[in-house]
């Protein structure tokens, strides 16, 4: 190849480079950067399809379109106690397009009941938002009697009944199990506890009357109070539910550290740039802001709302805190 060939080539390169760029391209790329929209955003759950978590997750992948992404879709990634959903979005790109919607119990309490987990909460998933809150609630149904109206009268009852007290829960290590494991520690009485798979077994058992008690989501539960199946005899949050205001909650009847409220959060993989993650956070906490979304999630005693990734950081680490002490002195055996 000569010289001349040569000039006119890297004449013609530098032309193109230099020519002006289509305004439809630079409107294009500019809506797309300030935007932060993707070609496609999914939503990782850990839970099946038809779960809370699920609904919840779909509802916002309504939303997220077209500001945040020209498409989105609820991935389940079920198994391993949602740790598969957890450590899969650990895995993932960072690029803003893989969230994970997970309740708070796989990030602050896993790490004390499961000797061999995955992923480290603090350090590999980055906080965006927390998305809803719940209670717990523990109730009673016809296996206990119906004098039986606040936790005072069912200490009572099952210190005179140590073989029928029993409770469930829906699984061992789970919060509800806790909650019940700290009521029996407080009251100084014996409560024997039944794991499930799953919340809605061990309430249909316990409305059956084949166990006495059940420990449960407020969402669990509620319908069958309602209807008078059983009865609730507190929530676990730190003030009153307002799906159940007439409910106590166990610090109002005296078992003041049995504070438990679970919640479920939107995360990314860690060291996502911040942008992208500012991004997600403005996002989201305007679709939590929808008045239809919010009374979809009322329905299953959801309470949804945003909030900044810094809040929702520092709520995980006075959790993980508190978690660890309660497994501590309750001296539950890890599984693994």
């Amino acid at each position: 190849m000569n010289e001349k060939s040569m000039t006119r080539r890297s004449l013609v390169k530098r032309a193109v480079l230099l020519a002006p760029i289509p305004a439809s391209t630079v409107s294009s790329f500019s809506l797309a950067q300030s935007s932060g929209a993707l070609s496609l955003a999914r939503i990782i759950v850990g839970s099946g399809a038809g779960s809370v978590i699920d609904t919840l997750a779909r509802r916002v992948c309504e939303r997220l379109t077209p500001h945040y992404s020209q498409s989105a879709i609820v991935e389940n990634r079920t198994g391993a106690s949602g740790q598969l959903a957890v450590s899969y979005v650990k895995n993932a790109p960072k690029d803003g397009a893989t969230i994970l919607l997970t309740p708070s119990p796989h990030l602050v309490l896993f790490p004390y009941t499961f000797q061999n987990l995955p992923y480290r909460p603090a350090t590999d998933l980055m906080p965006v938002s927390i998305g809803a809150t719940f209670d717990l609630a523990f109730a009673v149904g016809p296996a206990v009697p119906e004098q039986v109206r606040n936790l005072h009268d069912f200490v009572r009852w099952c210190k005179a009944n140590p073989d029928k007290s029993q409770f469930g829960s829906p699984a061992a290590g789970s919060t509800p199990h806790f909650a019940g494991a700290m009521l029996a520690r407080a009251g100084d009485f014996r409560l024997d506890h039944v794991a499930y798979r799953g919340p809605g077994p061990a309430v249909l058992d316990m409305v059956g009357g084949h166990i006495a008690a059940a420990c449960a989501p407020l969402g669990d539960v509620h319908t069958f109070a309602k209807s008078e199946k059983c009865r609730i005899l507190a929530t676990t949050g730190s003030r009153r539910s307002i799906f159940m205001p007439g409910v106590p909650t166990f610090s109002e009847m005296g078992f003041k550290d049995v504070v438990i409220q679970d919640w479920v959060g939107f995360f990314l993989p860690a060291n996502t740039p911040k942008p992208l993650q500012k991004n997600a956070q403005d996002e989201i906490v305007r679709v939590l802001s929808n008045k239809e979304l919010q009374e979809a999630m009322a329905a299953n005693c959801y309470e949804t709302g945003g909030g900044t990734a810094e809040a929702l950081a520092e709520r995980m680490r006075i959790e993980t805190a508190r978690w660890k002490s309660v497994v501590t002195a309750l001296g539950f055996t890890a599984v693994s």
